[in-house]
């Protein structure tokens, strides 16, 4: 049974980064050395061909060729200039250095390169490597002077060259490695700081924003980004919240109705009459509740525009009114308006727009409260008025403004969205609440809808 392997450690960006600039380092410093070194080498070998050039015009000065042979004069102290030189009258060898065996491999190329057409420059494979360069001596005989220069020094010079370049390359790897991991983490460090920020708010919800700090450009446009996406992440949670305390608020008169009627028909036998009474009133409350979650739901995905009635306003309403139970000193009276009016909206869309209003008139109504509906120009006009104290002028201004009430404690139980849901709802079907401050003598709401 084999170990399992042990994960291995992720690389952290500045590690990623610092390895990138680390091989990019590495190449370059690469071909830079080769080609610094290359350039040192043709340059040291440059210079012993020139050497040897030198060496090989001054022995030419000695050789005299105006006669019909060429021949070498002897010079005083010539001993240096013999050293490593061979001298060839044609591809006759009139001299050759007095180590050079006669039939050696330095030999051999030193007779290579005098018979050759043109004189040239060679490199003899001897125990070290070993130049040599051929030279015409002009005149009437024709001559030839090739002279030899060991390249152990050159080599060696060129070695030391290459081992000093790549030290100074090694030493330029870490020290790129050193500074890039460096600067990296000097560079990195507001997004540390931004990391810290983001975990310490999802620890507590807050409106703290990344964009009120300075930052580099690069960062502030994430920083941008990550603000308008706390800023839709907010929203939604406060769509969601707001969505959960409104179907709350609207589920809550009809699970009234059902819990009534269960206490109701459990508290003595009841006749089937009346036990088929009761059920219908359950039946029709459940439905109520399935409907306003319909609604409520096609409204938050964005679907109850889509879904165009025609409604009829006047059934709509009435139907309302059957599901409402206004306090014993209140009449709700619906007006039948003088034609068939429709509305271009779903039957629940204009029950759900309307219904926050009547629950909120009979609440606060003395005597009465009357819902109109009436056309105007295309569209259907509904008007919701009460009897009651009317709507405080300094609480004009937050009326529709949800979790806001007039006056929190009046004894009244309600949690002010009633209001912002019905005009919601009315807008998704291009329909606008209102309320009407030219009333007088209580409070009047208008439902403005197209008209079908």
């Amino acid at each position: 049974m084999t170990a399992p392997t042990p994960a291995r450690r992720p690389l952290t960006l500045r590690g990623r980064l610092s390895l990138t600039a680390l091989a990019i380092a590495a190449l370059l410093i690469a071909v830079l050395v080769v080609a610094f070194n290359g350039i040192v080498r043709h340059q040291l070998d440059q210079r012993a061909d020139d050497h040897l050039r030198t060496r090989a015009a001054a022995v030419a000065s000695t050789v005299d060729t105006t006669g019909r042979r060429a021949r070498v004069v002897e010079v005083p102290n010539d001993d240096a200039l013999d050293s490593g030189v061979w001298i060839y009258a044609g591809t006759r060898r009139l001299e050759s250095p007095p180590s050079a065996a006669a039939d050696g491999p330095l030999t051999r190329v030193a007779d290579a390169l005098a018979a050759a057409p043109r004189p040239h420059c060679a490199t003899a494979a001897h125990r070290d490597p070993v130049r040599l360069c051929a030279l015409r001596v002009p005149g009437h005989s024709p001559a030839t002077v090739v002279a030899a220069v060991g390249l152990v020094p050159y080599r060696t010079s060129a070695d030391t060259v290459l081992h000093a370049t790549l030290a100074l390359g090694a030493a330029m790897l870490v020290l790129t490695y050193a500074l890039t991991r460096l600067a990296v983490r000097r560079a990195l460090r507001p997004v540390q700081a931004m990391t810290e920020q983001a975990t310490a708010w999802s620890a507590q919800a807050g409106d703290d924003r990344f964009g009120t700090t300075a930052r580099p450009a690069e960062l502030a446009a994430l920083a941008a980004s990550l603000d308008a996406l706390l800023d839709r992440i907010r929203a939604g949670l406060r769509h969601e919240q707001q969505l959960t305390r409104e179907l709350s608020h609207e589920l809550r008169n009809p699970l009234a109705r059902i819990v009534a009627e269960l206490d109701w028909w459990r508290s003595r036998p009841r006749t089937p009459d009346e036990t088929r009474a009761a059920l219908a009133v359950v039946d029709d409350a459940a439905a109520a509740m399935r409907g306003i979650c319909d609604t409520l739901l096609d409204e938050a995905r964005g679907a109850a525009a889509t879904h165009r009635g025609p409604s009829d306003v006047h059934a709509t309403l009435l139907a309302l009114a059957g599901r409402t139970t206004p306090p014993p000193a209140v009449v709700l009276r619906i007006e039948p308006p003088v034609r068939r009016l429709t509305a271009a909206a779903p039957a629940a869309v204009v029950e759900r727009a309307v219904g926050p209003l009547v629950e909120n008139a009979l609440r606060h109504a003395r005597s009465r409260v009357t819902v109109t509906a009436a056309p105007e120009g295309t569209r259907v006009r509904i008007e919701v008025t009460d009897d009651g104290p009317g709507v405080p002028g300094d609480f004009v201004a937050e009326l529709f403004t949800p979790g806001r009430r007039a006056d929190p404690g009046d004894g009244h139980a309600g949690a002010g969205l009633g209001l912002a849901l019905a005009r919601r709802l009315a807008r998704s079907a291009d329909g606008e609440v209102q309320h009407d401050p030219a009333h007088g003598g209580g409070a009047r709401f208008v439902v403005t809808l197209p008209g079908g």
